[in-house]
């Protein structure tokens, strides 16, 4: 016989069910329900430079970082182990990763004051050279004891146009321990171990082209 017990059984199933989902952080929203948003979290650009950083007066494009599936995103990522990457809960980037660490090195160009003119691919700029870099690791880690610590790790290309050949090629990568695991201070880090790394993307840049396929030092200051 179908009693009312039997019939309430189902019911309670997916109440539960759809607290367990809300409590894991999936995207289900009750409606009515007071539910935060998420923090927004950004990068600054760099603009201090070396004091000999050499003008120029070609025009660069700067592509939009190439980057895994993982990190073409607004969240915010971490690994607790070496083989896995998990998100921040309730915190984002303001923008994805890559359009956002794009937008952090077009600016830190222009704050160098030393090239006639720097912008991104979409805006249709005539460049005499092409930036390609692809933002191989954007991440905390929590695996290595101590407080989290950021690395950031970027490869970069430079290609000579029109004909389109990669005169440079330099990787940097960044670990920065975070002054203490709140979330603004691992934020902190990821801002300072990005200056450092953009500050170098942009000196090595602008004297690549009058020492084409010669590395940059790759020293740890600012």
């Amino acid at each position: 016989m179908y009693s009312r017990a039997h019939a309430a059984r189902p019911v309670a199933i997916f109440a539960a069910m759809a607290l367990g989902a809300l409590a894991a952080g999936c995207g289900s929203v009750i409606p009515g329900a007071d539910v935060a948003p998420p923090k927004l979290y950004s990068l600054t650009p760099k603009n201090t430079f070396s004091a000999n950083l050499p003008k120029v007066t070609w025009q660069l494009v700067v592509e939009q970082p190439e980057a895994a599936a993982s990190l073409n995103t607004t969240r915010i990522a971490l690994r607790q182990t070496p083989i896995t990457l998990d998100y921040y809960a309730r915190a984002v980037w303001t923008d994805t990763a890559p359009k956002l660490f794009q937008t952090k090195i077009i600016e830190s160009f222009e704050n160098s004051k030393k090239i006639i003119s720097v912008g991104r691919d979409a805006v249709g700029l005539r460049s005499d050279y092409v930036l390609k870099t692809e933002l191989r690791h954007l991440e905390a880690l929590y695996f290595q004891g101590g407080m989290p610590l950021v690395y950031i790790e970027v490869n970069a290309k430079l290609v000579k146009m029109p004909e389109r050949v990669i005169i440079a090629n330099q990787t940097w990568a960044r670990k920065i321990p975070a002054a203490s695991p709140a979330l603004d201070d691992v934020v902190l880090a990821f801002d300072d171990a990005s200056g450092k790394i953009l500050k170098r993307i942009v000196e090595w840049a602008l004297a690549a082209p009058s020492h084409p396929g010669i590395a940059a030092p790759d020293d740890t200051g600012d």
